[in-house]
């Protein structure tokens, strides 16, 4: 049986969950495929940590050179998180002729176009789903089974720490301070929270399913967005008394003039819309398109395992396209 060679690119809680996912679920995944999988090289530098699996210590290298120049490898897993060097890595592997997979919305986000025609002059696959929605396989949904729809609107619960937030303040009566230190004890918020409480996380996100759905690349940084730090106790109950629910909302909408909307906001969300009833660290992507309608896509949006799931079902995906 062939073997499909994989170098992956940081071990950490990501890296973790998508190399147990490999190995928990090895023989499904390889009598689906026809093919075996073996994950031969892992850039880390921290290789003593208990991460809960067995790794040999000849996979790891200090040296991303040694992945992107090795003719054995076929696919590199960037899981590194944040722009650089993980864009300058990713851009490294596919000019080498490697297909890539990655969970990085910040690196899609911010340099889509570049990574994208990347991709396309080096005849390789680029491919994305673990970065919006993590398990929630949304990105594949708008590039496959719905692709021949002209696509409308989009609206998303696109961050678990917010919505997690926001939940405590619905449901217990929290204020946001004590909603955020609750989410962080939970482990559902960073120390540093930033990126997530003010929107920053969702633009992110958004400006991927824009460049998907509507063929439009937004900056994330051009993406009108506003947090949740200012959304306070009263204007929870106001929501609470006018049958609506506040939700950080990712939304964007075409109009008839072929412009498109959008923007990242707290949201009044009627307490009959599917949105409002996704509470504490879950995510949604409620999507119209003018041949299917409504639909709505929901479930873990974050979380090792759930990512790594949606991280080797990209790289199954291009096994089954490429590789075999």
């Amino acid at each position: 049986m062939k073997t499909v060679k994989i170098g992956l690119l940081g071990l950490g809680n990501i890296g973790t969950g998508t190399y147990k996912t490999l190995e928990m679920n090895r023989d499904e995944i390889e009598s689906s495929l026809g093919v075996k999988l073996e994950i031969v090289k892992i850039l880390e530098r921290d290789t003593e940590r208990d991460r809960g699996i067995t790794v040999p210590m000849e996979k790891f290298t200090s040296d991303p050179d040694s992945i992107f120049t090795d003719p054995d490898i076929d696919i590199v897993i960037e899981l590194l998180g944040g722009i650089e060097p993980a864009t300058s890595f990713m851009l490294k592997a596919m000019e080498n002729g490697k297909h890539v997979v990655t969970a990085n919305k910040a690196a899609i986000a911010a340099n889509y176009q570049a990574l994208m025609d990347t991709a396309a002059a080096n005849g390789v696959l680029l491919r994305f789903e673990a970065s919006v929605g993590g398990g929630i396989p949304i990105l594949t949904s708008l590039t496959g089974p719905l692709k021949a729809n002209k696509f409308e609107e989009v609206m998303g619960i696109l961050n678990g720490t917010t919505n997690y937030i926001l939940t405590m303040m619905t449901q217990e009566g929290l204020d946001y301070e004590t909603a955020l230190r609750d989410a962080q004890a939970q482990g559902f918020a960073e120390a540093d929270p930033t990126a997530d409480v003010e929107g920053i996380d969702a633009a992110n996100k958004l400006s991927i399913l824009m460049a998907l759905m509507f063929d439009k690349y937004v900056a994330p940084g051009d993406i009108p967005t506003i947090g949740i730090t200012k959304v306070t106790k009263d204007e929870i109950e106001k929501a609470r008394q006018d049958n609506c629910r506040i939700k950080l909302i990712a939304h964007a909408k075409k109009l008839d003039n072929g412009d498109v909307e959008y923007a990242v906001k707290p949201m009044y969300i009627d307490e009959n819309h599917p949105l409002a009833g996704i509470n504490r660290e879950f995510n949604a992507v409620f999507v119209k398109g003018n041949a299917v309608d409504e639909l709505m896509f929901y479930g873990k949006g974050a979380g090792p395992l759930p990512t790594g799931s949606a991280v080797m079902g990209d790289v199954m995906d291009i096994v089954r396209t490429a590789l075999k």
